[in-house]
C-alpha cells in the first residue's frame, strides 16, 4: 500500500516512545545503535518493515549550489541534491539528505541515481562501499528538516561515503518514530 507523501506520520524518534515507559532505556540504546551502525539503514528498514518499504523521492536535483558544509567533505562543481522519506505502512522511518558528487561516479552508480528509484543503500551490494562519520552539519540539518518538519537533531548522523576510495556522497539521514515498528512502546 502506498501512502501520499503528504499523509505520511512523522514522529520525533524519542516522541514515539511514552514517557513513562519501561522500555525508554531500551529505546535509546536502540537510537544509539541506529546513529552508529556501519551497514546498511535501507536493509534495517526493510528488516524491522518485514518486507518492502516504501521511498518517496521528495526532491532530487542537479545543482551547483550546495551548503558550504558540503565542500569540505565533497569536490566538484556539478552535484545531485536528493531528499527522500522511507516508511512503512503510513509511517515514517527515516529522512534523509544526501549530496552527491557528480564528478566522483563511474557510470553505472551516476544512472542509477540519477533515476531516482531506489535507495541509496541498494548500490552497497553493487560496488565497494565505505562509510566515514562526520558531525552532522547545521546548513545540512537546518535544510533537511525545513522540508520535512519535526527537527530532530538528536536522532541524525551524517556520513561519507567512499565508493572504490572516492568521496562521493555526504548523506545525513534523521531516524523517526517508524523506526520502533512492530516494539512494545508503552
Amino acid at each position: 500500500m502506498t501512502v501520499p507523501p503528504d499523509k505520511l506520520v512523522r514522529v520525533r524518534f524519542d516522541d514515539a516512545m511514552g514517557d513513562t515507559s519501561p522500555y525508554r532505556t531500551w529505546a535509546n540504546m536502540w537510537k544509539q545503535q541506529l546513529l552508529t551502525q556501519d551497514g546498511s539503514a535501507t536493509l534495517i528498514c526493510e528488516t524491522l518493515a518485514q518486507g518492502r518499504i516504501q521511498l518517496d523521492v521528495i526532491t532530487q536535483v542537479k545543482t551547483d549550489q550546495v551548503p558550504a558544509s558540503v565542500k569540505t567533505h565533497l569536490t566538484g562543481t556539478d552535484f545531485i541534491e536528493r531528499q527522500v522519506t522511507i516508511s512503512h505502512t503510513g509511517q515514517v522511518m527515516m529522512d534523509n539528505l544526501t549530496y552527491i558528487s557528480l564528478e566522483q561516479l563511474d557510470s553505472d552508480v551516476r544512472f542509477h541515481l540519477e533515476q531516482g528509484l531506489y535507495p541509496i543503500g541498494y548500490i552497497f551490494d553493487v560496488k565497494l562501499t565505505r562509510k566515514r562519520a562526520v558531525p552532522c552539519p547545521d546548513d545540512v540539518l537546518d535544510r533537511l528538516f525545513s522540508r520535512c518538519g519535526a527537527p530532530d537533531p538528536d536522532a541524525a548522523r551524517t556520513y561519507v561515503l567512499e565508493i572504490e576510495n572516492n568521496s562521493c556522497m555526504l548523506i545525513t539521514e534523521t531516524y523517526r518514530g517508524g523506526m520502533m515498528l512492530g516494539l512494545p512502546t508503552a
